[in-house]
């Protein structure tokens, strides 16, 4: 790497992450502000983050979330709100690819002959 590339973490911008998990709906990562000796900083908010895994035709799809609230307790509370609102988001952006990817797909009109001496699909 050189000097305009250098890779530059930020001290002032340091979070401890924790991660907990019911071991069976999903998992809420709290990343608490730390100070770049380690200590907390009282002077900024712990952020939560849930996650879920649905289950698609196509693999596990992961899905996370921020949750409001100051307070594990606060996320444990908004975890099931924060996730059925990021699964609606997901499922409305799969069925917008799902029509952008058919819109895409060119279909011949019908009675359409294939051009001469093309592909190995031969018409009875």
């Amino acid at each position: 790497m050189n000097a305009q590339t250098e890779a530059r973490f930020d001290a002032t911008s340091v979070y401890r992450e924790e991660l907990y998990t019911d071991r069976r709906v999903g998992s809420i990562r709290a990343l608490v502000p730390v100070l770049a000796d380690g200590a907390a900083d009282p002077s900024r908010p712990t952020l939560y983050v849930g996650q879920i895994s649905v289950m698609t035709p196509m693999g596990t799809l992961p899905i996370s979330f921020e949750i409001d609230g100051a307070t594990l307790a606060d996320a444990i509370k908004g975890f099931a709100d924060g996730a059925r609102l990021a699964m609606d988001d997901a499922m409305r952006e799969l069925q917008q690819m799902r029509r952008e990817a058919a819109s895409s797909i060119v279909i011949p009109e019908p009675g359409a002959v294939p051009p001469a001496g093309g592909g190995r699909i031969r018409m009875p």
